[in-house]
Formats: C-alpha cells, structure tokens, sequence
C-alpha cells in the first residue's frame, strides 16, 4: 500500500547525502584509531625507556661490583707480596682469591684428563694456552723432567716447581714467585696427574693473571647483583668475543650485534636496546659498554623479561580500544543525529516555502477568481433572465418546436448554473484563510456532512458508513469551512467509485491533543504517481472537473494545524487520514 503523508512535506532530498555521512565517519574512525594506535605506540616507548633505564642501571651496578672485585684481587695478591696497599684483606677478598685459583685447578685437571684419554694433542694443549691467556703450560714426569710445554719455562719457576714436585704434593699454588724473565710476575699452580703420570703446571704472567681476574671479579658480580627478579640473561664480552662472565641462556647473535658492539667500544653509541622473542618470552636485549681497570673492557650484553611490560601494555590497550569504540559509537550516533536532525530541518525549510509558493499561487488564484467572477456574475445573472423569458414569453405554438425550444433554453440554464457553480469556488478559494475559529463536535459536523451527501450517494448506489466514538470529539475548527473539506473530500470518494461501492466514515481520538478522521472507499484507488499531485490547484482527472476541490479541503485542514495522509493503491480504494488538533 502507498502511504504519502502530505504535511509536512518530505524534502526532495536529504540535506547531508548518506554517503557523504558515511565518508566523515570513516575518516572520523581512521583518525581515532590513528591516534589510539600513537597513544600505544607512546605508551610502548615509555615502558621500553623505563624497562631500559632499569637495565642499565644493572649494568651500572654490576660493572661497580665488578670493578670492585677486581680492584680488591690485585690488591690482595700485591699485599701478599709485600706491597702496602692500605687495603686490609676481607672475606670476600679471600673468596675471590680462592674463586681464580679453583679456576685454574679445574683447568688443570681438564687437560690432564684429556691428555690421559688421548683427545689433546700438543698442539691442542698450545690453543688451549692461547685461548685462555695461560703464559706456560708444561707436562713433567715424575723425576720433574719437563714432557711437554709450550714455551720454555724460566729457570726460576722451573726450581721452583722441581722443588715442589719433590715433596709430592698433590696441588701446589704459588702465587707469590719472583720476578721470571722479562720481570714478569710469574704465578703458577700444579697438580699431580691422575690420568697421566706427572704433574701438570699452570702459570700465568701479569698479562694473564689480570685476564683471569677479570673473569672471576665479573662473574662474581653478575651473580651477586646481576641475576635479579626479571633478568633473562647477562653476558659480558670483552672487545675479543671473549666470555668474562655470564648468566642465562643468551640467544643467537643479533644481526646488528657487530656494528652495535663496534659503535660502543669506539664511544659513537652509549647504549643500544631491541625487543627479540627467546622462546615464549619476550625479552629486551640492552647494549653498553662494560668499563673496568680504567678503560673499556667489553660489552654486557643484558636480557630483560618484558611480561610485566607486555602485561601493562596489554591493560592499556584494551582500555584504550574501549575507550575509542565509546567515542566512535558517540561519535557515528552524533553524525547520525545531525543527519537526521538536518534532514528534518531541511525537510520543514522546503516544506514551508512550498507552503509559502502553494499559499502565492493560491493567493494569485483566489484574487483572479474574485475578479473574474465579478465581472462574469453579472453577464450571467443577464442570460439567466433572458432564457426564462424566452422559456415563459416566446414558448413556439408548434408542439415539436416548443419541445426543441425547451430543450435549448433548459440546455442555456444549466450551464448558467454550472457557470455560478465554478464562480463560487474560485469565490471560496479567495475566502478560504480566514477562519472563525469555535470549539465544536467534528461526530456531529460529520454527521451532517453524511447527512447531507446520503441522498446522493444513494443515487450512485453507494452506502456511507459511519463509526463514532462514545465521546463526542471536540475540535477547535470553523465549522463552515471544515464541512466544506470534508464534503469536498467525500463527494471526490463517491466520484473515483464506480458503480455499488462503500464508504466508510470513522472518527479516532488519539492521545489528548488530537483527532483522527478517516475516510475511506472501495473507488478505483489513485496511481503512485498522481498521489503527490492531487493536492495541486487545477490538477484533475475528472472530464469536467476543475481541480479545485481536493486543494481548497487541503488548505483548510492546514489552516487548522492538522495534517492530511492519503493510503491508496490502484484499483483497491483509498484512505484519507485527516488528522486535527483539539
């Protein structure tokens, strides 16, 4: 069924296009997402800056401890020997002390192991040598002849060792030899060979003694303050790749690791951090220089867990995309309100000055009319006279004459008679905004109408209907005028049905401040596409008709507030909803 509703008035078509609409949401949802995704992103940098910051305070911490213990290392082994140092030897001095020489018993014990299973080689005990800044390794028998070494032994450390060898001793350190060749501070430990017969010596230089000291004050500082809550790994490297200390599986080199570690040892980069995944977790990887002895001395190389981090970052973005689906949801249903909030606008802004170009025409058309029918009222009173005089004066004697007499003159009254017909609705056109506005009952005026349009109805074997409610339905109205709508609107029923027909007149009071008129026949129905015309002066369909009837009970109803809605479809009768305000 076609439904048009003729106030007000749909505009033609909507002030802000859908697509339009839709455009501006989609940018306004790209630029909150843009900045929800910036704000992460900031949150991410500032967690990773904190997260980085605390790494290198670790760092920092553990090359303090460290240079502590390597400080105290050299001084306990210088005030061993006699030099003052003003530094009175500590537990942990001592620890530290028996921490290298274990270090270079286990080493001992390796090779000697090794030797006796045939896997080392001489030339694999000389690598060994090199690899671990050992300045002498030596092989000697029972009778304390050396078997092997790697360089020839100084005569000092030699006497020294024989002298040894000759109390059989299991281990023997001695830490505290005389300057050898080259004055160089010559410090060795020897063990008696389980796996070959002999001893084997371990001896380091100045070189070599500060190298081992190095490993044990690192590694001693990497666990006594380097392995805290949130620490994956810690590795220090010195400038050869060599392992000082370390703690935790680190992963695999990082592709950038070479440059990174070269811009550090050179001074162009202070620190450098980035994010890898070691198996389930998420760690970042921090660079820094590691200082010890007065100079660089490496790399630390420190992995830090990020799940606290990653727990933080993962809170605050699902606040922040809750946040943003509230202000886009807000933001879409604002754009939607100020769609629909201007299309009502707009749709009203038409509506008036389509009222405004009706109420013009109207205007134009009422005053034409009250014109012309002035000047034609009085040539038509003048032809009625004439062909009643003609009727009662000049009748022909002759019977066939007089009847085709009667039928002319009787012809020239009628259209006289149609003639004052149209003159009086151009003359209630004109007239048809001024009301005298009265509280009234719309049942009784109805009723009336009904009453009054019966006996024609009849005629066109038509039956009226009528459905009244208990109360009678007061409406502020003139009376006159809105008798003259709604006979207007019920005579253009009876004339668009055909033949036997019905209409249906019902009165509805709805809510407290307005009245519901429908009027409804079993007619022909009205075509789509004649339903937003037939409101329009001087559109009809009839042969004879005018097309004034529908727009002067269109103007009327307006003029009282109300609104008029039509329902139709071709070929299966119409409905006007007229609808007044009390």
């Amino acid at each position: 069924m076609r439904q048009v509703a003729m106030s007000p008035e749909k505009a033609k078509g909507p002030f802000l296009q859908p697509l339009i609409v839709a455009s501006v949401s989609v940018v306004f949802i790209f630029l909150i997402l843009t900045l929800g995704l910036l704000d992460l992103r900031r949150l991410d940098k500032t967690l990773i800056a904190l997260l980085e910051n605390r790494g290198l305070d670790i760092i920092e911490d553990v090359n303090r401890v460290a240079g502590q213990n390597f400080k105290s290392l050299l001084q306990s082994f210088q005030g061993s020997r006699g030099y003052e140092t003003n530094l009175p030897l500590t537990d942990e001095s001592f620890s530290l002390q028996e921490t290298l020489v274990l270090s270079l018993l286990d080493l001992a014990r390796d090779i000697d192991v090794k030797c006796g299973t045939g896997v080392f080689s001489e030339q694999d005990i000389k690598d060994l040598a090199s690899k671990k800044r050992i300045w002498v390794v030596a092989l000697l028998n029972e009778h304390g002849a050396v078997t092997f070494q790697n360089r020839p032994l100084p005569e000092g450390l030699l006497s020294r060792v024989t002298s040894v060898i000759a109390r059989g001793e299991d281990i023997t350190i001695d830490f505290f030899g005389r300057p050898g060749r080259n004055s160089e501070d010559i410090r060795f430990v020897a063990v008696r060979g389980k796996a070959v017969s002999g001893t084997i010596l371990i001896a380091l230089n100045d070189s070599g003694f500060r190298y081992w000291s190095s490993k044990v004050a690192v590694q001693n500082a990497i666990e006594e303050v380097g392995s805290r809550q949130g620490v994956s790994y810690f590795v220090v490297l010195n400038p050869r790749g060599e392992t000082l200390g370390s703690t935790g599986a680190s992963p695999q080199k990082w592709k950038e690791e070479e440059r990174v570690k070269r811009d550090l040892l050179t001074g162009q980069m202070s620190s450098a951090s980035h994010k890898i995944a070691l198996g389930n977790q998420n760690i970042l990887e921090i660079f820094a220089p590691f200082y010890l002895d007065g100079g660089v001395a490496g790399i630390a190389r420190l992995g830090l867990k990020r799940d606290r981090t990653s727990e933080i970052l993962k809170q605050n973005r699902s606040r922040i995309f809750i946040s943003m689906a509230l202000v886009v949801l807000v933001g879409v249903l604002s754009m939607w309100f100020l769609y629909q909030n201007q299309n009502k606008h707009l749709a009203r802004m038409e509506d008036a000055a389509r009222r405004l170009r009706q109420a013009e025409r109207l205007s134009a058309l009422g005053q034409l009319g009250a014109g012309v029918a002035h000047e034609i009222r009085n040539p038509l009173n003048a032809i009625g006279m004439a062909s009643q005089r003609l009727q009662a004066e000049y009748l022909p004697a002759d019977t066939k004459e007089r009847e085709e007499f009667s039928r002319l003159t009787g012809i020239v009254r009628d259209e006289v008679r149609r003639l004052n017909g149209i003159i009086e609705e151009f003359l209630t056109f004109s007239r048809s905004r001024r009301l005298k506005l009265r509280r009234s009952s719309i049942t009784e005026l109805l009723q009336k109408v009904v009453d009054i349009m019966k006996e024609e109805a009849e005629s066109r074997q038509i039956t009226i209907n009528t459905r009244w409610g208990k109360s009678p339905a007061m409406v502020r109205m003139d009376a006159d005028k809105v008798q003259q709508a709604l006979l207007n609107i019920i005579k253009n029923a009876m004339e668009s049905t055909s033949g036997a027909g019905k209409i249906t007149v019902s009165v509805e009071p709805r809510e407290k401040d307005q009245v519901i008129v429908n009027i409804t026949d079993t007619g022909s129905g009205i075509a789509p596409e004649e339903i937003d015309r037939i409101f329009d002066p001087g559109y009809t369909t009839k042969e004879k008709g005018l097309g004034l009837g529908l727009p002067l009970a269109y103007e009327i109803i307006r003029a009282h507030g109300g609104e008029v809605r039509i329902q139709s479809n071709k070929g299966s009768g119409t409905t006007f909803e007229i609808t007044l305000p009390r």
